[in-house]
């Protein structure tokens, strides 16, 4: 057992460890040794230059992007980046790698160490949360290999280079994850942090963000078990089905008295199983050795320090400060900083409307499941959705909460009819004043109208009058309610509560 490691969740009496290694898509604009475009979606061997065909005579050049964003990963996850790193070259034969060896980093990679934090909530604590932390060994740069395309052919298949040569910073953890619902909670915030920080996309579907999980498992305080690595997980729902099956197979496969074998398998999403795809090479297989063609990847003090000073503030540096200077949960802190443009939205509501507490209510529980529901990535704003002044509104709609302006009940149909930029007015209504105004939604502000309104109320219901006097609660909470109904719900029901009281004695 690896020392400090805490055991986790048993499965039949067997200790689940997982490992990752996430290839993240760097977002330059060429590849990571050529000037051909990196552009998702073109036409096959469009985007493929003669160093990415492997054409005789072609030599590598390096993209200092790629640098520049493996330098900043670096930095985000506390690791040390190396003064002197190697390129490799990783021999192996795959029909869409032309080259016949892939351009990696083995002995020395750039970015080495480092740490991923990530909370999951405590098992029967609601929202109470446990901070975990795992290892990273090492993150790499490399290139990506091609694409082998089966579907359009008949007998055979074809190859699409388009890419090859795509820059990769590959990120590989220790076996420090305890369950499914662990990994997808690492592979979650690496996935925030790639995003927060611009190097990737983290698109998914497109192949941007692929997750392998190297999966084996071991009665406590054995010797690590053989692992088999689920390859190319593009989706954190079925990472976490491919594990949880992954597990239950090799835990009836040892009680079965079998050995595991050591392999590569990939997960079926429409039957739920893994199958074999090859048995797994070691790094010993791929025979290793310095690329001849590129020098050492030489990166000064100076660089790494103007990129620390240059980068925005990172999620979990957000959320401690969100947690001191506005006084929100951790709980709430690490919603608001499930992205940037989340995080940068709600904290500027929260200093519009100087109602911190408030506004984050509203971000968690409106902004957030509305974005949700229209299923936008995870680090685009609200502004982008809502239009360019979105806190600037949703700050007015708390402010006019906070002033007793409207209900929290009306405050959601100005929100749902804001979100959706409803169409019915006949000009765009740009203003939450003017959508209350136009609605009708402003509270009942005279007092002697309302206490009129009472009077008859208490009038009317005589029997629940007497059944407050002797003490029954719900009996009030049924006079509040005829009230809300005769002001056609415009009253403030802090307000109805205490003029009922103070009628009632």
């Amino acid at each position: 057992m690896q020392a400090g490691r805490p055991t986790g969740p048993l499965v039949q009496g067997y200790e689940v460890i997982i490992g990752f290694e996430t290839h993240t898509q760097l977002t330059t604009q060429s590849k990571i040794f050529s000037r051909a475009s990196t552009a998702f979606g073109a036409e096959p061997n469009t985007q493929a230059s003669a160093v990415d065909f492997a054409l005789p005579g072609a030599l590598p050049v390096m993209n200092k992007g790629a640098v520049q964003r493996a330098i900043e990963f670096g930095l985000a996850v506390g690791a040390h980046i190396a003064e002197s790193s190697v390129f490799a070259r990783k021999n192996y034969f795959y029909p869409d790698l032309p080259k016949g060896y892939q351009i990696s980093q083995f002995e020395i990679p750039v970015v080495q160490g480092g740490t991923v934090e990530f909370f999951l909530p405590s098992t029967g604590s609601g929202q109470a949360l446990e901070k975990k932390t795992v290892r990273l060994v090492r993150a790499h740069l490399e290139e990506d290999a091609g694409k082998s395309l089966h579907e359009d052919f008949i007998g055979m298949s074809g190859i699409d280079l388009n890419r090859a040569g795509t820059p990769l910073l590959e990120i590989v953890t220790e076996p420090d994850m305890r369950s499914s619902l662990e990994a997808v909670a690492y592979a979650k915030e690496l996935h925030k942090i790639v995003t927060w920080i611009g190097i990737c996309d983290g698109n998914m579907q497109e192949g941007s963000f692929r997750c392998d999980a190297n999966v084996s498992v071991r009665k406590p305080g054995a010797e690590l078990g053989t692992r088999r690595e689920i390859k190319n997980l593009n989706s954190f729902k079925f990472m976490q089905q491919a594990i949880d099956y992954e597990v239950r197979w090799q835990i009836e496969q040892l009680e079965d008295g079998h050995a595991i074998q050591q392999a590569t398998v990939l997960f079926d999403p429409d039957t739920g199983e893994t199958r074999s795809m090859r048995t797994k090479e070691d790094a010993a297989d791929y025979r290793y050795f310095p690329d001849p063609d590129l020098p050492p990847l030489v990166i000064s003090r100076e660089w790494v320090e103007k990129t620390r000073s240059e980068m925005k503030e990172l999620p979990r540096a957000m959320a401690a400060r969100f947690r001191s200077q506005y006084g929100l949960s951790d709980y709430d802190a690490n919603q608001l900083t499930s992205s940037w443009g989340i995080a940068k939205d709600y904290e500027d509501a929260a200093k519009l409307s100087k109602e911190p507490k408030l506004a984050a209510n509203w971000y968690i529980n409106a902004v957030l499941p509305a974005l949700s529901a229209s299923d936008a990535l995870p680090e685009v704003s609200v502004a982008k959705l809502m239009s360019d002044d979105a806190p600037a509104k949703i700050a007015a709609l708390i402010s006019r909460i906070s002033d007793n302006t409207i209900s929290n009940k009306a405050a959601k149909q100005v929100f749902e009819l804001l979100w959706s930029r409803n169409a019915t007015f006949a000009e765009p209504v740009t203003q939450v004043d003017a959508l209350i105004e136009q609605l009708g939604l402003k509270q009942m502000s005279d007092t002697g109208e309302l206490e009129k309104i009472i009077d008859d109320v208490l009038a009317a219901n005589v029997k629940n009058v007497e059944e407050v006097k002797a003490g029954n609660a719900k009996a009030m909470n049924a006079l509040v309610g005829q009230a809300m109904k005769a002001t056609k719900g415009k009253a403030n029901p802090t307000q109805v509560n205490e003029l009922l009281k103070k009628k009632l004695g």
